[in-house]
């Protein structure tokens, strides 16, 4: 790597989040990414408009599906991985509209993507229930492992994708194969921290994989579960 300052790209898509986190996750992210791309996957809201009014004054490439194609995510991450190789990215933080980091990461991120041996960083992703705790039991554990949310794209490797419809990953299957290091910096998520939020998550799931063939059935129905066991968040 050169003496530069590593470019620092976030890959995002959206799909009618105007009304929900995504303001806010890019008032943030803006304040440590270089430039955006964003898929917008069939909005029917002001989700694009949105995109590129808080991220004025930025380099924002908005790729626009007129339906959506969430259905089949494999063809939509693939999509998301094309569109993104295509702005020359140093490194990619591949994050979803309704999460961000900690307050700490903005001081740490520099320091991350200088490191010239390392192409990977996974961190701890925290599912929250309500504002300010998340959600700790059985079925909710994705705060005990870590997972890729930020690469630093190698042209030389053969990238290899997990061939399923839902749940097939962010980034190609194989990028552990990269020198990688583990973040102890958190990742907070709020997809599920509204009611009507965790119903529409609940229905999608039941219609796009009623059997559990590419998750975990139990898992689908405790989304309901009216008194789930919560902890309370500390920043």
């Amino acid at each position: 790597m050169s003496s530069a300052k590593p470019r620092l790209t976030l890959s995002m898509v959206v799909r009618n989040e105007q009304g929900r986190y995504l303001r806010q996750a890019l008032e943030r992210h803006r304040q440590y990414i270089s430039d955006a791309v964003i898929i917008d996957d069939g909005s029917t809201d002001g989700t694009p408009e949105l995109c590129l009014e808080v991220l004025q004054g930025m380099n924002v490439k908005l790729v626009r599906n007129q339906a959506s194609r969430f259905s089949n995510e494999i063809d939509l991450r693939r999509q998301q991985w094309q569109e993104t190789l295509e702005v020359g990215p140093d490194w990619i933080l591949n994050l979803d509209a309704d999460e961000w980091f900690e307050d700490a990461f903005g001081s740490q991120i520099e320091s991350l993507i200088s490191k010239e041996d390392v192409y990977l960083y996974s961190f701890r992703l925290y599912d929250f229930w309500n504002m300010n705790a998340y959600r700790d039991d059985a079925y909710w554990q994705a705060h005990h492992y870590y997972r890729p949310f930020l690469l630093r794209y190698e042209s030389g490797y053969a990238y290899t994708w997990r061939e399923t419809s839902q749940h097939c990953g962010r980034f190609p299957e194989n990028v552990y194969g990269l020198h990688n290091e583990l973040s102890a910096l958190r990742l907070k998520h709020l997809g599920w921290a509204r009611a009507e939020d965790r119903l529409s998550k609940y229905r999608r799931y039941m219609e796009l994989d009623p059997e559990g063939a590419n998750g975990s059935l139990a898992q689908y129905h405790s989304i309901l579960d009216p008194e789930p066991r919560l902890a309370a968040w500390e920043e």
